[in-house]
C-alpha cells in the first residue's frame, strides 16, 4: 500500500495470518465481512453452514470453533450456535414447522418453550399435543399423519423430571417425526443423540459457558439435511451468535467436564442433607433412591445427576418466600450452570401469576425452591441453607 495516500491506507491496514505456527487458544474474529478474489467462490459461499466465510449472519471462524465444538461433545454431524438459548429453539421449530403441522411437547417444559409452541399454535396454526412424557404409550396414542416433532426436556425445570430418552424415541422410530431434546441441564452426562434423538438443544449461558457472563445457544444436530434447513430459516430471521459469546463459550467449555463434575456430587450432597432436614417435605433430585425416576436416571446419567434440585418447605409460599430472600452466600436470581449457587422461589417469581391449582398441576408445589448449585464448598453452601431455613421459620 506504499504508493497510496494515508487515508487510504489507514482504511486498509495489512491483515496477519499466523505462518509457520498455529494458535493455541480459538481468536477472536469480530469483523463481519470476508473477501474473495474470485465471484464464484463467493457465490458458492451462499450454499450451506460449512462453506466459506463471507458475511458473520451466516458463518464465523469463532462461532464455528463452538459449533464444531458442540457436535463433538454431543455425537451430531453439525452444530447451530444462536444468540440464545431461545435463539436455537426458535431456529428449530420455526426452521421445521409450518402451518398445519402438528407437535408432540412434554407438559413439563422450560417457560419460554412453551410460550413459543403456544404462540405457534395461536398465530401460525401449528397444533400441540402436551403429554406428561412418562410412558412411550402417550406418544404413540398422540401420533398423528401430520406430526412432525416430539419436543422433550432431559431433566425438566423445576421438578427435575428425568426423560427416559430411549423409550420415548423409540415411539416415533419409523415415522418421519423428529425428535428435539433439550439437554441443558446434562451436558456430558447425557447424550441424546446416542438415545435416538435428532435435534439436541442446549442454553450456552448456562453450563456450555459456566461463568455467567454471556447469552447464547446452540442446536446440534444428527442429520446434515436437517441442519442444512435449519440453517436456511436461522440466518434468514438473524438468530446468529456474537463472535465474543461464542469465544467465552469455548473457553468454557474446556472447565465444563471439571464443573459438572463438581456441582453434580455437591448437588448429591446437598439433596441427602435437605431430606433429612424436618423442615423440608420433599426434596426433587434424580440422585436420590426416591425420586420417581431414578432408575430411569441411573441408566441415562450414570456419571451424576446434575447440579440442579428442589425442594419444597413444610411452610409453603411464604417459607419458600423468605427463604429465598434470606440466603446470603447464595444468590437470589434466575438461571442455572454458574460457577455461583443461585435460588429461586418459583411461586413468587418465575411462576407468579399461578394460582395455587395451576402451580399443582404443574407439579410445583408453592413452597418449592430452586437451588442450582455452583462451585462452592457444599459445607458452606449448607451453613447458609440452614440459617435461612431458620429465618423462614421453617
Amino acid at each position: 500500500m506504499t504508493g497510496h495516500h494515508p487515508q487510504t491506507r489507514a482504511v486498509h491496514p495489512p491483515v496477519i495470518t499466523p505462518e509457520g505456527s498455529r494458535p493455541l487458544a480459538v481468536p477472536i474474529y469480530q469483523g463481519h465481512l470476508f473477501a474473495f478474489d474470485s465471484a464464484g467462490d463467493l457465490a458458492a459461499a451462499f450454499a450451506g453452514p460449512d462453506e466459506a466465510f463471507f458475511y458473520a449472519r451466516m458463518g464465523n471462524p469463532t462461532v464455528r470453533s463452538l459449533e464444531h465444538a458442540a457436535a463433538e461433545l454431543e455425537g451430531g454431524s453439525g452444530a447451530l450456535a444462536t444468540a440464545s438459548g431461545m435463539g436455537a429453539v426458535n431456529a428449530v421449530l420455526m426452521g421445521l414447522l409450518r402451518s398445519g403441522d402438528h407437535v408432540i411437547a412434554q407438559t413439563a417444559l422450560y417457560g419460554g418453550t412453551y410460550a413459543l409452541l403456544h404462540d405457534l399454535a395461536e398465530r401460525w396454526g401449528v397444533d400441540v399435543t402436551f403429554i406428561p412424557g412418562d410412558d412411550p404409550a402417550e406418544v404413540r396414542d398422540a401420533l398423528r399423519p401430520e406430526t412432525r416433532l416430539l419436543y422433550l426436556e432431559t431433566v425438566a425445570n423445576p421438578t427435575t423430571h428425568v426423560t427416559d430418552l430411549p423409550a420415548l424415541t423409540a415411539a416415533v422410530e419409523g415415522t418421519d417425526v423428529l425428535t428435539v431434546v433439550d439437554n441443558t441441564f446434562a451436558p456430558l452426562l447425557c447424550k441424546p443423540i446416542a438415545h435416538g434423538a435428532d435435534i439436541v438443544i442446549h442454553s450456552a449461558t448456562k453450563y456450555l459457558s459456566g461463568h455467567g457472563d454471556i447469552i447464547g445457544g446452540v442446536a446440534v444436530f444428527a442429520d446434515p439435511s436437517v441442519h442444512q434447513r435449519v440453517w436456511d430459516h436461522a440466518i434468514e430471521i438473524g438468530s446468529t451468535a456474537d463472535p465474543h459469546a461464542a469465544w467465552l463459550t469455548v473457553r468454557g467449555l474446556a472447565t465444563m467436564p471439571m464443573r459438572v463434575a463438581r456441582q453434580s456430587a455437591s448437588a448429591l450432597d446437598l439433596a441427602g442433607r435437605l431430606a433429612a432436614h424436618p423442615a423440608v417435605t420433599r426434596v426433587h433430585y434424580p440422585g436420590l433412591p426416591d425420586h420417581p425416576q431414578h432408575e430411569v436416571a441411573r441408566r441415562l446419567l450414570p456419571d451424576g445427576a446434575g447440579g440442579v434440585l428442589s425442594f419444597e418447605l413444610a411452610g409453603g409460599r411464604d417459607a419458600g418466600r423468605v427463604f429465598s430472600e434470606a440466603v446470603e452466600l447464595i444468590s437470589l436470581g434466575p438461571s442455572l450452570g454458574n460457577i455461583a449457587t443461585l435460588v429461586m422461589h418459583p411461586a413468587s417469581t418465575s411462576h407468579r401469576q399461578m394460582d395455587a391449582p395451576s402451580l399443582g398441576a404443574a407439579g410445583i408445589a408453592e413452597g418449592l425452591v430452586r437451588l442450582a448449585v455452583g462451585l462452592e464448598h457444599p459445607d458452606d453452601l449448607w451453613a447458609d441453607i440452614t440459617q435461612a431455613l431458620e429465618k423462614a421459620g421453617a
